[in-house]
């Protein structure tokens, strides 16, 4: 397999697109102005991201005839699907909020059996919460830090947007396996599961171990023979780990590309992060 180091890629045309609405680890923003060299030059019928996340591929690709979008997030997906089907009832309850850590650590500890105010809920704490990190303790209740943020935690404007580029995207939570379901011929798949393996390290990481093992980098494996076998594309993101190389060496394209680390505290050491990019796009 040829490495392409350094990568001189494409930027994408500016469009007038809706941003992700969540702050999300492990985002693809960074990714959006390499799109023209790895979206199918032929173009593709429907589009396929079964770990969604804060949806910034997704949302960057226009126009998509049709969506399958999906995470075992089942808290995410709910978010998705209701701002999709009231968005102005999620910003009427927005603007409901207040932005003090009074106001978020009470609101942190609410379980909210209204679906609109639980999506409402969700978004506020993502935008007013420590580097929009997604973390639950074992009980399931989320415990992240509140940060004092310059940004407003409501874009409204935004959020309308989102909620139309929605309109032709069927939502469902799970494992990626049951996008099988969904994939048909000149389709596009794109995959970002959390990464196993630290980056540019030999370690594994414990935590990330568990939320994606190395079994299921395995069994995301196969779901790309799948992909190939019904005449499909995909395109793969994951760490720079020579585990890695060896679990998607398939014959197809491979990218070695560096980003911002943007994860991290006050003191974490934030430099260059080096992701790899499998494809089989021409």
């Amino acid at each position: 397999m040829k490495i392409v180091e350094p990568v001189t890629l494409k930027s994408s045309k500016t469009k007038e697109i809706a941003k992700p609405f969540l702050r999300w680890a492990g985002g693809k923003n960074w990714l959006i102005k390499h799109l023209d060299t790895l979206v199918p030059i032929k173009g593709f019928r429907n589009y396929h991201e079964p770990f969604l996340g804060g949806g910034s591929i997704f949302l960057s690709l226009k126009p998509i005839e049709q969506a399958y979008l999906s995470d075992l997030n089942k808290e995410l997906i709910s978010v998705y699907m209701w701002l999709k089907a009231d968005p102005e009832g999620i910003i009427n309850v927005l603007r409901t909020y207040k932005k003090s850590a009074e106001f978020y650590y009470r609101l942190r500890t609410k379980v909210c059996q209204d679906p609109i105010k639980q999506a409402a809920r969700f978004i506020y704490l993502n935008q007013t919460s420590f580097n929009g990190i997604y973390r639950v303790n074992l009980q399931g209740e989320y415990n992240v830090p509140f940060a004092q943020r310059a940004k407003g935690f409501l874009e409204a404007d935004n959020l309308r947007l989102v909620s139309k580029s929605l309109r032709n995207a069927t939502l469902y939570y799970g494992d990626f396996e049951m996008s099988k379901e969904y994939i048909k011929k000149g389709d596009f798949v794109f995959l970002d599961p959390p990464y196993t393996v630290s980056h540019n390290k030999n370690g594994f990481i414990k935590y990330n171990q568990k939320l994606f093992s190395l079994n299921d980098q395995i069994r995301l494996s196969s779901l790309i023979d799948f992909i190939k076998s019904k005449g499909a594309y995909y395109v793969l993101t994951n760490a720079a780990h020579k585990t890695i190389e060896d679990i998607f060496e398939k014959g197809d394209r491979m990218l070695k590309l560096n980003r911002a680390n943007l994860i991290g505290g006050i003191n974490a050491q934030r430099g260059q992060t080096t992701e790899y990019v499998f494809t089989n796009a021409r």
